[in-house]
């Protein structure tokens, strides 16, 4: 592999593991349902934190606003994982000289990691976290899970750009 495709190819792998990643979770989270809606439900209602009054007016306890918050959680992973995936399609098709250049795959590639970055850092981690205090939940606690997925994002996202004259090179 020459030197000019070692970006590139690195580029693919990584969007390809945050995009099966990704798809892979919209799936367990469509195909089992319930085992995050109860995730989703504790967390919105506040229930297992410190029960502190000051942040309790916070919490949402009404079932067909938090079940909501869910199918929009899923919707964007679904989204998201599409967005990643065609963002591969476009790597392979770019390292197999069928398009000149990687300007297509690098731009899916960004918004998908933005979306992902969006949902687990701003939705999980500052929202759910922060606003809804979910640190303080010893069960009911994604911020582990939710940090991992930013660093994957985020790693993902540095290494897609970084510059590099064979990025764009031909595609509009």
């Amino acid at each position: 592999m020459t030197a000019e495709r070692t970006l590139p190819a690195a580029a693919l792998a990584l969007t390809a593991t945050v995009a099966v990643s990704t798809a892979l979770v919209a799936f367990g989270n469509i195909t089992d349902f319930g085992t995050n809606e109860e995730f989703v439900r504790h967390v919105l209602a506040m229930d297992t934190t410190f029960q502190d009054p000051d942040l309790m007016w916070r919490a949402i306890t009404d079932h067909a606003l938090q079940d909501a918050v869910y199918v929009a959680i899923i919707a964007w992973e679904t989204a998201a994982a599409l967005v990643l995936l065609a963002a591969t399609v476009q790597w392979v098709r770019g390292l197999a000289g069928r398009t000149l250049g990687h300007g297509r795959a690098r731009r899916l590639t960004t918004v998908g990691l933005v979306m992902l970055l969006l949902l687990f850092g701003l939705g999980f981690m500052a929202i759910g976290g922060e606003w809804f205090a979910m640190w303080q939940s010893s069960k009911w606690n994604g911020l582990d899970a939710a940090t991992r997925e930013v660093l994957l994002a985020g790693i993902t996202l540095l290494l897609v750009q970084l510059p590099s004259p064979r990025w764009g090179v031909g595609v509009p």
